[in-house]
């Protein structure tokens, strides 16, 4: 695979001057780990179902991550090959991610919500050679999915099967079998070592085009958001870090899957969002940090309330992907006795602004944070012009963990000749420098932080045969911070109803979290004098529904 990306040679000595770009791949601090604390737990792994978790030390773990390396590479994985994977947080998830960056291969992680539709369109757009997954998760079979879409892979080389049998075994191909005893080591990962700029992840995010954008990061650009980021929270060695949001979004893959590692310190991964069992997690690991939308604050603080579970280890639970409400930080704060933290980021650049613990509570309670250090923000009026401090318009950012493009769509890229990157979100920024997310520009929905591709759904509906006109917008929600409310114009004689949406949804092999959870049936849909649907005013009446 070569990969378009947009990372100029100015760009590439701006960041090492300013020592921002480290050059260093996941591999070296796997290396260190290995080197300097072999005896230290790296990852303890609970899976639902099972009551004892798996560990593994960093001597252990680093052995086993080259096996699968070395397997990988024997299977035919060559250097810039695209891996995919659509797991849960199980430890082979961490293990493939780090396998793949010491043989030079890009890892594409891949949600567990996705279905036939998005994972077709993703390993065909990607060209992937590899595709892992669960034998079966949460009650769906993805060996049975992977298999039925794979005729119309033609690039596909081999599906790999956690808990599988036979040939498509992840264990037996891959883990059990010694593939060190059949190629010299050394000399492979030598040749087929990454270099800092080059593509190592490919995450897809939903946007405005109707269909997924693969984000492209390097290990400069992620690792140069994890170290400031550490230093702020002060994290370090003898943190323990639990991580239950998904390692398929950034938020589980920077924080809960490289931090740790690049820490030094010990990864704890929850597959399966149980608050109670979360809290007794924290118990038992003596977990530290935390870092997972607003819902899982909130579940976390009803848990810890209600329950008997010491969680007095817990220091920073870090919310991002929504607001959080100063009702909900204050009744955390009580409850789990730790530093609630705000933060602001995207899949392209990882958290941009996070609130800092010495902050007053106007700050941790109104504002998403202020810039990380080699992170700059500002707001911008329709005339691209800076605005003054307090007034609402676009945000952009910029800096050294800005993402290097979107796989084979240069022209969305969206930076501006002074590498200001648009967000799509509106915001406005204090005199302090702290910002506030305000609304998105952008036509998406964030439900408990999981981007809504509102276009893609909103084409399904329309080749309905009842549907004349449909608009999706966000409806308020407590917990999740949105839902999606659907309005539709029915064909005249037609009728439609919410169960007839959810089935002619669900017959597409959409992820269910896609649905709209309401519907609300209209004459017509408001409209601009041109006939641009004014969603704003759908907004407006989406939010009375939501109270």
């Amino acid at each position: 695979m070569q990969f378009d990306t947009i990372l100029p040679p100015s760009r590439i000595a701006a960041m090492k001057k300013q020592g921002h770009w480290r050059g260093l791949v996941l591999s070296d601090y796997l290396d260190k780990c290995a080197a300097e604390v072999p005896n230290k737990t790296a990852l303890v792994g609970f899976r639902e179902g099972i009551s004892t978790p798996v560990r593994w030390t960093y001597a252990d773990f680093d052995g086993v991550i080259r096996r699968i390396a070395l397997g990988l590479a024997g299977l035919g994985v060559q250097k810039n090959d695209v891996v995919s994977c659509q797991l849960p947080n199980w430890w082979q998830f961490t293990a493939l991610v780090f396998a793949c960056s010491r043989i030079g291969a890009v890892i594409n992680p891949m949600m567990p919500i996705f279905r036939e539709r998005e994972v077709t369109f993703m390993l065909g757009f990607a060209e992937s050679k590899i595709f892992v997954v669960p034998r079966e998760f949460r009650g769906f079979d993805y060996e049975a999915m992977a298999k039925s879409i794979r005729p119309n892979l033609p690039k596909l080389q081999r599906i790999l099967v956690i808990d599988g049998e036979g040939e498509d075994s992840f264990e037996r191909v891959l883990v059990d079998t010694p593939w060190e005893t059949k190629q010299d080591a050394k000399r492979l990962f030598s040749e087929r070592r990454q270099d800092a700029n080059d593509v190592m992840e490919l995450l897809y995010t939903s946007g405005t085009t109707g269909e997924p954008k693969g984000v492209m990061h390097t290990a400069n650009t992620l690792t140069s958001n994890i170290h400031p980021y550490c230093e702020r929270l002060r994290l370090g060695a003898d943190d323990i870090v639990l991580m239950a949001s998904p390692m398929a979004h950034q938020t589980g893959f920077m924080y809960g899957l490289m931090m740790p590692v690049m820490l030094k310190a010990t990864a704890v991964l929850q597959d399966v969002w149980d608050p109670k069992r979360a809290a007794k997690i924290i118990e038992q690991e003596r977990v530290t940090f935390t870092m997972a939308s607003t819902p899982f604050l909130s579940d976390l603080t009803d848990a810890a309330s209600s329950g008997p579970c010491d969680v007095s280890s817990l220091r920073i639970f870090l919310a991002a992907g929504a607001p959080i409400p100063r009702v909900l930080v204050e009744r955390a704060t009580k409850a789990l006795g730790a530093n609630i933290v705000s933060a602001w980021g995207m899949t392209e650049n990882g958290a941009v602004t996070t609130t800092k613990l010495e902050d007053p509570e106007e700050k941790t309670f109104f504002t998403d944070g202020c810039a990380l250090p080699g992170m700059e923000i500002c707001v911008v009026g329709p005339d691209n012009k800076t605005l003054p401090a307090g007034q609402e318009g676009l945000l952009k950012t910029r800096g050294c963990s800005n993402f290097v493009g979107y796989l084979k769509r240069p022209q969305l890229y969206a930076h501006d000749a002074d590498d200001w990157f648009d967000t799509g979100d509106l915001a406005k920024i204090d005199a302090d420098g702290y910002v506030r997310i305000t609304g998105r520009a952008k036509d998406i929905i964030i439900r408990g932080g999981e981007n809504i591709p509102v276009i893609e759904i909103e084409g399904l509906l329309f080749r309905h045969p009842a549907v004349q006109a449909v608009a999706i917008v966000g409806m308020p929600d407590q917990r999740l911070g949105e839902r999606a409310c659907a309005f539709v114009v029915p064909k005249a004689g037609q009728s439609f109803s919410f169960d007839d949406m959810v089935a002619f949804l669900e017959l597409q092999k959409i992820a269910k979290q896609y649905l709209p959870e309401r519907l609300e049936i209209v004459q017509d849909l408001p409209r601009t004098p041109s006939g641009k649907v004014q969603k704003f005013k759908l907004r407006d009446v989406a939010k009375t529904l939501g109270q």
